[in-house]
């Protein structure tokens, strides 16, 4: 089980060069770390652990004294990590054991996800169950022989201690072992070309939501469990599935979940943003971080929502989130930042959390009203007399119950949360993990541009434009590759699979948005790309690391669906939205290729396959392009996407001269033409000239004639 609950430590900053030797004098120890730039690394860089950070010098070092490699992996925002590390790390005596018999490497999963891969791998192999701290004991070449999470202090020692002794005393019996815990690792989740035809049918997905659906929870949403983690594609997946099959069951599933994650404290209620996950079933007490990546998913989620359900509480997730991160996780630059720690003076929750007599000073009148909206009670209450802020009803309800003006109260509930912003203002923050990673950014960027198409507040789209130029200016280099980490103007360590198929998704969005062909011509760079240096020629599917990275003891692939989805089902949902809008045969097979060799399994787990599985929707329900030319091909595209229809994309310019197959033969002079087209073949165009434009009704009615040709 995953053993990061809670957080204890806020994290440590480590700026310029002449505070950074009056603290290293200051310290009794300092180590290898303190020339890392990840706060996770800097943390642990005054240990009387040697730590050394995973490079080829360390592992050199390793082979040339003939020790085993002790690898330690977490990342900043983790509880049990921060734990062990007082307990254990900062014990001299146990440091003194592991500096003598050890080379000890410290690794943030955040910055290096491909080391994490292999060894988390290794720990479920050994062990069935794997989280962070994670702990292996590794040959010298990186073989791992002996593996865990958390570890009390007395048992840490015991343990390394026995590893060590039975290495010693039968190296070949851990060699031997090491070889086939390796050759395990290798095979796991390598998947192989699907050599018969491709047959996708209704019943493979109507199989997978059916399964799944017994283990939801209908009355907190989610599934029947805890932790409860919201898992964005998997809802927006199922949103999808229930629209095309008008399943009013798995929509109302969406709906409840959305509603219930949306009150609970997993929700934070006053300043916006999504904590990592409940450690409840009912949503109510957080692990109160905050990462980029889920926020990032949430408000692309409650966008897509939004369109189809127009709940107005949808709506003011997505601003309140989007306020948050522009607040809090975004620099000037145009570069977002990681997350937010969970704590605050060494208590977990301090920053978000209340106590009575503090919100009665603040409130004053209002604080009954305020009371029973934010269950101020047995349900809100916490420990340490402190509540968090959760609801149980929506405003309607609430308003109707009270005998209050709905619009009067959304204005007194608005002043509240401005009330208690500007006094949480002057508490003192959680750390704040300031390391950039492309693949987050992208995410992060894809949810701002998804925020405009929603609601349309073109300062969401400013922003996105601005972090997708922060991209290409700072990680995208001149031989055409990505970097994955940017921190202190700095970027660095070589792109993984995730970075590249995060940003090519959202370059894809930015395109869609603007109809600025650049978007689309950096997406199809990254994308071939991508396939010279990450694919497997035979399967079609692609490895996590590149073929310029120095090797590790596997090259993995990342194919099942997680709190991110799998950078593999990522790609090939590029890929078939690519060859819809460049006419790519190779893209669409490739593509294919990759579907075919995932749809055999999908149904096992659904969750796990979500993102496959909206691959899937396209490639069986009708996919159109909605191709549109003119002045006004932009406000129109984003008045046709009110309409919830998912299975379709937009194409279109501006201007006459424009590269684009699907779009050629198609520009008529001062109008604005929409043309639907399915499997190459378009409708006849829809035409608005410019005078008509500005003309309601008439649009409108030529809407709707768009939207009858897309049902």
């Amino acid at each position: 089980m995953i053993k990061c609950f809670k957080l204890l430590i806020v994290v440590i900053f480590i700026t310029g060069c002449n505070s950074e030797s009056k603290k290293m004098k200051e310290k009794k120890y300092t180590n290898s770390l303190i020339n890392e730039t990840s706060p996770y690394l800097l943390q642990h860089a005054h240990n009387p652990v040697q730590w050394y950070p995973w490079n080829k010098e360390t592992l050199k070092k390793a082979k040339d004294e003939g020790k085993l490699l002790l690898i330690s992996i977490g990342y900043s925002a983790c509880h049990w990590c921060h734990v062990m590390e007082h307990e254990s790390f900062q014990d001299e005596n146990i440091a003194e054991y592991m500096n003598k018999n050890f080379i000890n490497i410290k690794v943030d999963r955040e910055e290096r996800p491909d080391i994490d891969q292999i060894y988390i791998n290794a720990v479920q192999l050994m062990t069935q169950s794997a989280g962070w701290p994670l702990n292996c004991i590794a040959l010298p070449d990186g073989r791992p022989i002996w593996g865990g999470t958390y570890f009390p202090k007395d048992t840490w020692l015991k343990q390394i201690q026995a590893v060590n002794k039975f290495y010693i005393e039968s190296p070949n019996d851990v060699i031997n072992y090491a070889d086939n815990l390796s050759r395990g690792i290798q095979e796991s989740e390598l998947i192989k070309l699907n050599e018969k035809p491709i047959n996708l049918i209704w019943e493979d997905l109507d199989k997978m939501v059916s399964i799944w659906s017994q283990n939801f929870d209908t009355i907190n949403g989610n599934t029947k469990k805890s932790p409860k983690f919201p898992l964005p594609n998997n809802y927006q997946f199922l949103m999808r599935y229930g629209h095309f099959k008008n399943d009013k069951k798995i929509i109302e599933h969406v709906k409840l979940t959305l509603n219930k994650m949306a009150y609970g404290g997993i929700y934070d209620q006053i300043g916006g943003g999504f904590s990592r996950y409940s450690v409840d079933s009912y949503w109510k007490v957080p692990h109160f971080e905050k990462m980029l990546y889920d926020n990032a998913q949430l408000v692309s989620l409650y966008s897509e929502a939004y369109i189809a359900f127009k709940t107005p509480l949808y709506k003011t997730i997505i601003k309140e989130t989007l306020d948050f991160v522009e607040r809090e996780l975004m620099n000037e630059n145009g570069v977002f930042y990681s997350a937010l720690d969970a704590d605050s003076e060494g208590e977990e929750g301090k920053f978000y959390t209340w106590k009575k007599e503090d919100l009665k000073d603040i409130l004053k009148n209002d604080y009954d009203l305020f009371k029973d909206y934010y269950n101020i009670n047995e349900l809100g209450e916490w420990e340490n007399e402190n509540y968090i802020l959760l609801k149980n009803k929506s405003d309607s309800d609430f308003c109707k119950e009270k005998k209050i003006n709905q619009t009067e109260f959304k204005e007194k509930n608005k002043k509240w949360k401005n009330l208690l912003l500007n006094k949480r203002k002057n508490r003192i923050r959680p750390g704040l993990d300031d390391k950039s990673l492309t693949s987050w950014n992208a995410l992060m960027c894809e949810a701002f541009v998804d925020g405009y198409m929603a609601l349309g507040e073109t300062k969401y789209l400013d922003i996105a434009i601005k972090n997708g130029q922060f991209l290409i200016n700072k990680q995208l280099k001149n031989d055409g590759r990505l970097n994955h980490s940017y921190k202190n103007n700095i970027s660095s360590i070589n792109g993984y699979l995730e970075d590249y198929a995060f940003t090519i998704s959202a370059f894809i969005r930015l395109y869609e948005a603007t109809f600025n062909i650049e978007w689309l011509n950096k997406a199809k760079k990254l994308t071939d790309y991508t396939i010279k240096h990450f694919q497997n020629k035979t399967s079609k599917m692609f490895y996590f690391t590149s073929d310029l990275d120095d090797a590790l003891i596997a090259r993995k692939m990342e194919t099942r669906d997680n709190v991110i989805p799998a950078s593999n089902s990522e790609m090939a949902n590029n890929l078939f939205l690519l060859s819809q809008y460049l006419d790519d045969k190779i893209y669409f097979e490739y593509s294919d290729i990759m579907l075919n060799n995932i749809k055999d399994i999908i149904y096992e787990y659904g969750s796990s396959y979500s993102n496959w599985g909206i691959l899937y929707l396209n490639r069986i329900v009708p996919f159109y392009q909605i191709a549109i030319l003119g002045l006004n091909s932009n406000k129109l595209s984003w008045e046709i996407n009110r309409k919830y229809n998912p299975n379709k994309l937009f194409v279109g310019s501006k201007n006459k001269d424009v590269n684009l197959p699907i779009l050629e033969y198609k520009w008529i002079d001062k109008a604005t033409t929409t043309y639907v087209c399915k499997n190459k073949v378009c409708q006849m165009p829809i035409i608005l000239d410019d005078n008509q434009y500005s003309k309601k009704e008439l649009k409108s009615k030529k809407i709707d004639e768009i939207l009858e040709l897309i049902k």
